[in-house]
């Protein structure tokens, strides 16, 4: 380019000398070209904002618990209340197997718990299983016995002494005696084998009530695992929010972190991190692939800048900005990108003005700034 000029120059003197000197005076007097006026540009005021900190992950949803289901007693099948699928609550009957057997087996148990309780002479229907072996009508009968040998004892070692009866009566009056003992002893061990007997009944009665119960089958509960990259683990903490999204699910479902792995996977460098997320209407499903947004800082300040305004040449990010009027490129540092921003680290000033599209301006150009 300046060799062409050069040329031009050398032609017009030459032509001034072939002239006469009034035309010469006349092109000395040519006034200079006029400078070209500033370019106008829009810009943008680079402002700090403050949002959440958030270490983006992904990972596998995994059911909070996982259960196959059983009954567990024999019998048929009559009934099936849900198929494979279905969403269901805590104590919902899933299925149900043919009761007319285990309902006469509860009957026969209350039978025979009420002649256990008559035994002991409980009331039928009562609860209260306390007994005075004293006054049950085995012993009271035992006793009674007991009782009229010992006086007869009495009375035949008296008349013995009188010499009014033989010696054999004396004999038998005190076997008699022994015989009566033994069997009010007899009759309280009776009375603590009918208690046990009582016991027993009782405890065949609710095993058959609970075998009852178990021909229903019922669902016991209503129903995310994720890596964290090393460098980010250490902002992570139990408690904090996270908020999660599934592939074609633009809903955003929000949990919080509640186990941390104690040690870094060698394998990938990875921390491993469990979070729990509500999942009232069954949306998400085990197995799925998720990303999560773990919220480790609920206001950090930030500048965000639109991501046409950044200049990207082999590998180095820079933005142009306006100081006196003149284009001036500086050097960034970029974090995260979201909806067409860019997240500025490091480089940018809060105030600056950005320009919007860098375009082919080049440092130290003049241009006026549009906002």
């Amino acid at each position: 380019m300046p060799r062409p000029w050069l040329i031009l120059v050398a032609v017009v003197m030459a032509a001034a000398g072939c002239t006469d000197q009034p035309n010469a005076s006349a092109s000395s007097t040519e006034k200079p070209a006029a400078a070209t006026p500033p370019r106008p540009v829009k810009v943008f005021q680079a402002v700090e904002q403050r949002v959440p900190r958030t270490v983006t992950s992904t990972g596998a949803l995994a059911a909070d618990d996982t259960v196959v289901l059983g009954v567990k007693v024999p019998g048929r099948l009559v009934e099936q209340a849900v198929d494979l699928g279905t969403r269901v609550r805590k104590g919902q009957v899933i299925a149900r197997i043919e009761q007319t057997d285990y309902k006469l087996r509860v009957e026969q148990a209350e039978a025979a718990l009420q002649q256990a309780r008559a035994r002991l002479g409980l009331s039928l229907t009562g609860t209260d299983e306390q007994v005075n072996p004293e006054k049950t009508s085995i012993v009271r009968q035992a006793r009674a016995v007991l009782d009229e040998a010992r006086l007869a004892r009495e009375r035949s070692t008296k008349l013995l002494e009188q010499n009014l009866i033989a010696r054999a009566q004396d004999d038998t009056a005190e076997a008699n005696l022994g015989v009566a003992e033994g069997r009010y002893h007899d009759a309280l061990e009776e009375v603590l084998n009918r208690q046990a007997t009582l016991m027993q009944r009782r405890s065949e009665l609710e095993l058959a009530r609970q075998q009852l119960a178990d021909t229903v089958l019922v669902s016991p509960f209503d129903g995310a695992v994720l890596p964290v990259p090393e460098r980010e683990a250490v902002g992570v903490r139990v408690g904090q929010v996270v908020r999660l999204t599934v592939e074609g699910d633009a809903t955003v479902y929000q949990g919080r972190v509640v186990r941390l792995s104690p040690i870094v996977q060698e394998q990938n460098r990875t921390l491993l991190v469990e979070a729990e997320v509500p999942n009232p209407n069954a949306v998400l499903k085990p197995g799925a692939f998720a990303r999560a947004d773990i919220v480790t800082d609920g206001s950090q300040p930030i500048i965000r800048v639109p991501a046409a305004s950044l200049v990207t040449f082999a590998g180095v990010e820079k933005l142009l900005v306006v100081r006196q009027g003149k284009i001036v490129e500086v050097r960034v540092t970029t974090g995260r990108r979201a909806n067409d921003t860019v997240e500025i680290v490091a480089g940018l000033k809060p105030g600056e003005s950005v320009v919007l599209q860098p375009g082919n301006l080049a440092p130290g150009q003049a241009v006026s700034a549009e906002r």
